[in-house]
């Protein structure tokens, strides 16, 4: 009995050592080395205090901020505790009143805007937790953002072309605009301004 419980006992060891111990230490130690700010959450810092994550998703809904999507997750916006989408079809009835409410709410705050209202302002993204916006989505907030925070548009313009990250790899994806640091650029630039 002993020389089939050895052999099991000295096998579940082994395993435990390199699945517990080994295995995390080596994926830890290499994440760390070559990718250390995602291996640390992205965060993004003001002045040495962390205020956000380039990953996760910022609620904003004052007009003089960039909005980002908006999120599915309870219950609050952005919760990544929660992630996840509101699975409802496109001939939903929930879905549709929720798109309806948010088309009026961007229209409420920028009456003036004609433009077409780019599909990532009004819908939720697959994890509810989208950090990024179409670049059509932040062209469509620059000139509501330039006119309440008294800016030239040309300057807003300009930090939406700054804040701009290419496709993946050149080909995958679409280009997007990180809303948090975007914000954080504006509320940089309207701080010299003043």
């Amino acid at each position: 009995m002993i020389s089939t419980f050895r052999p099991a006992l000295v096998l579940f060891g082994a395993l435990t050592l390199l699945c517990c111990g080994i295995y995390p230490a080596a994926v830890t130690g290499i994440a760390q080395a070559a990718f250390a700010a995602p291996a640390n959450g992205s965060l993004i810092t003001r002045q040495g205090v962390p205020v956000g994550s380039r990953l996760i998703g910022q609620s904003f809904s004052a007009p003089q901020f960039f909005w980002g999507r908006p999120s599915a997750t309870s219950p609050m916006p952005n919760n990544a505790s929660a992630s996840s989408g509101a699975n409802q079809g496109p001939t939903n009835p929930a879905l549709l009143a929720a798109v309806q409410g948010r088309i009026a709410a961007l229209k409420a705050v920028d009456p003036d805007n004609r433009a077409p209202i780019p599909v990532d302002l009004v819908t939720t993204s697959a994890s509810g937790l989208d950090p990024d916006i179409s670049v059509a989505g932040a062209m469509y907030q620059a000139g509501r953002v330039a006119r309440v925070r008294q800016l030239a548009l040309a300057d807003v313009l300009t930090l939406v072309k700054e804040h701009t990250e290419p496709q993946y790899f050149g080909f995958f994806g679409e280009a997007r605009v990180n809303v948090l640091a975007l914000n954080l650029a504006l509320e940089a630039k309207t701080a010299h301004t003043r």
